[in-house]
């Protein structure tokens, strides 16, 4: 099995700053930024309450995603409003904001008036759902609301110099590893499900499936982690930085410096998690600023062929088969490969290993504070 790809260069281009959304382009605005503040979200929420309504030649979407997909929906966006322009007549113009997944369902819930929100995992938009802001079925399509998918992985320095080959190794004395904070990034929840996930494996195959070998694993791997960054994109920075010799994040986020050099190579573990990456509306928002029709058309373009080939060449595993088989050669699927099912699903999953006093917490107060 093909257990690691020499990886390439590229320029970090999520940017740092507030929530409060800044111009960056004729129609467009963006913003990306560390676990928003009240102060901030009301800010942004003021943007956005003062922003056009679906009416004459203009409309406005309001984007609130988590950081990862910046760079896919920067060629996307633009490609569904020349689209839009010649079916309509109509401009789009877009204000987005990027942060980390559950800082951003944070931001919604609390004000922040995203028409809609891509995020990293399916209990952050279930969060918005519970608080009434989402009221139609948003995985009532045929790919249950994820538009990407991905596996958790490590990236190393150039030539593997720790020798890493699986989580284990992340244990080994003298191992530097990132991680994000799962308390405010999603993708730090697939990163530390894939650890635990792993250890429940390995136990299984000697003979027996064992939790406490499983939060062992993720234990041991904590003392290791030199940074827990508030979110994925930051982790990645601070590992395009020099700091770390290892770093737990999604595959296509490796995969993505292939395109410009960056000199690192992923480790695909034995065992490791799928991930799936949700997208819904927000009925209540939609609603006040009068915008569903072109938001719909929105959600409903991140599915189809063009914008789905965007996400695969940005390392995301595509939810559209004919464009999954096009890419297929540029993955490799391991045999103890997992899905979140394994784990007992997301409600198990965020009460015995996130919720208050749980494994999680467990291994924050016996490892300190990073």
């Amino acid at each position: 099995m093909k257990n690691f790809k020499t990886l390439g260069l590229i320029t970090a281009t999520l940017f740092t700053a507030s929530i409060a959304l800044t111009a960056c382009g004729s129609g467009t605005k963006s913003a990306s930024s560390p676990a928003p503040s009240a102060a901030t979200t009301a800010a942004a929420t003021a943007a956005v309450s003062a922003a056009p309504k679906a009416e004459g030649g203009k409309v406005t979407i309001t984007l609130g995603a988590y950081s990862v997909v910046k760079e896919s929906f920067d060629l996307i966006i633009p490609k569904f409003k020349d689209q839009w322009k010649k079916k309509t007549g109509q401009t789009v113009e877009f204000q987005e904001s990027y942060v980390a997944s559950g800082a951003q369902a944070t931001a919604i819930i609390q004000g922040f008036e995203a028409d809609i929100a891509p995020l990293s995992l399916e209990g952050d938009i279930q969060k918005i759902a519970e608080k009434g802001l989402i009221t139609h079925d948003w995985k009532n399509n045929p790919y249950k609301g994820n538009i990407t998918a991905s596996i958790a992985a490590i990236g190393v320095r150039e030539g593997n110099p720790k020798g890493i080959k699986d989580w284990a190794d992340l244990t080994k004395p003298g191992v530097e590893v990132l991680i994000p904070n799962p308390s405010t990034s999603g993708g730090a929840k697939w990163d530390i499900n894939a650890i635990y996930g792993a250890g429940l494996k390995a136990s299984e195959a000697a003979g027996k499936k064992d939790p406490a070998a499983a939060k062992d694993l993720v234990s041991k791997v904590y003392k290791n982690i030199k940074v827990l960054d508030k979110s994925g994109a930051d982790s990645l920075t601070t590992f395009d930085k020099g700091v770390g010799d290892a770093i737990v994040t999604y595959e296509n986020e490796l995969l993505a410096r292939i395109q410009s050099g960056k000199k690192y190579v992923e480790v695909i573990p034995q065992y490791t998690t799928s991930i799936e990456n949700p997208v819904a509306l927000i009925d209540k928002y939609v609603d006040k600023h009068g915008n569903r029709e072109v938001a719909q058309a929105f959600l409903d373009f991140l599915y189809t062929p063009e914008a789905q080939t965007v996400f695969a060449e940005k390392g995301f595993r595509s939810v559209l088969p004919e464009v999954a088989k096009k890419y297929e050669k540029n993955y490799t699927t391991p045999a103890g490969l997992f899905n979140i099912e394994y784990l007992g699903g997301w409600d198990k999953v965020n009460k015995e290993l996130y919720g208050k006093g749980a494994i999680w917490e467990t291994i924050l107060a016996e490892g300190g504070a990073k």
